[in-house]
């Protein structure tokens, strides 16, 4: 890595984040801290990843990504400049990434607002479908384009950013592996031995928000972006699986996030009953691709391939439908 991308001193990064100011951190994480910078010679606007070296695995996590980044390139997955393994004024050991800048924050932030921002940045409906697409893409990319093909290992709606024109882009590859040189899927499949990927609560089980495991052979199966995308609040205990599967279909319009009930029940194009039908159908077809990806057999989930597929096809019926 440090052959592959230009090297960066310790101070040079103190200076583009005013010495790591808590006014420029934009986000942390089990390894480490994220802060805005910017470098004055050519006011290029970066976010610097400071690893934690103090927090058990961080160094392991911070050859990872290095690793998972060195030669991957995708329109969807977040650029790396350059990065930085020195010694910071003290003398200790650091290290740190450098990413292109995503002005428009993360997933997690537009998804979970508080009551005094809903009203100002709420995603559309068919913001939401292109950021599925997006996320969808780059993971299936990862799966299927990359030899040998890399887990993320931690995709959450906080490792999801959104660029000025809120364009997707997967980042954090902290927990990322490398799977063998053998293609995905041409192994006899089993349902039971698998591979142990870390990641965040609450967000690696089959029926959570988003979920990428790995059978023996190399199988990988994924519960979409789509269902946290697109849900209101789970609640009565039940799985995101469980909730959308008992929606289906006629209970649909009552899960999803109530922005978008809103547009289905009152916008301009949903005046005419053959259009709200249609767009409610369009919802219907997300839920039951969001059901596909998390199944509680990996056997019977779909491809990354398909899942990538069959969203571009109900983007296309909502553009159509709404034209």
């Amino acid at each position: 890595m440090e052959q592959q991308y230009p090297m960066v001193s310790y101070a040079q990064l103190s200076k583009a984040t005013n010495n790591f100011s808590r006014s420029n951190l934009i986000g942390q994480g089990s390894f480490g801290s994220v802060y805005k910078g910017i470098f004055y010679e050519n006011e290029m606007i970066v976010a610097v990843k400071v690893i934690n070296l103090k927090q058990k695995g961080a160094s392991r996590s911070f050859a990872a990504e290095c690793d998972a980044l060195r030669s991957i390139r995708h329109r969807n997955l977040i650029k790396i400049i350059t990065i930085c393994s020195s010694i910071d004024h003290n003398g200790d050991d650091f290290k740190a990434l450098v990413y292109e800048y995503m002005e428009s924050g993360s997933l997690e932030e537009w998804l979970h607002q508080s009551n005094d921002q809903l009203g100002n940045c709420t995603l559309s409906l068919i913001q939401r479908l292109n950021i599925a697409i997006d996320v969808a893409s780059a993971i299936e990319y990862l799966h299927h384009h990359c030899q040998p093909p890399i887990v993320h290992g931690d995709l959450k709606p906080s490792n999801v950013l959104l660029d000025q024109d809120m364009v997707a882009h997967v980042g954090d590859f902290g927990l990322a592996r490398i799977l063998s040189d053998q293609p995905l899927g041409t192994a006899p499949r089993t349902e039971s031995s698998s591979i142990g990927i870390k990641g965040t609560v609450g967000y690696v089980a089959p029926g959570n928000y988003f979920y990428f495991g790995a059978t023996h052979n190399r199988r990988i199966s994924c519960t979409t972006t789509l269902l946290a995308i697109i849900y209101n609040m789970l609640n009565d205990g039940l799985t995101l699986h469980e909730f959308a599967k008992m929606a289906l279909p006629e209970g649909v319009i009552e899960i999803v996030e109530p922005s978008l009930s809103l547009e289905v029940r009152t916008g301009n194009s949903w005046t005419r009953e053959n259009g709200r039908v249609k767009i409610e159908e369009c919802l219907v077809a997300l839920v039951r691709i969001g059901v596909l990806c998390s199944t509680e057999s990996p056997a019977q989930r779909i491809e990354m391939t398909e899942v990538v597929s069959k969203l571009r096809d109900a983007r296309d019926c909502f553009v159509r439908t709404t034209a």
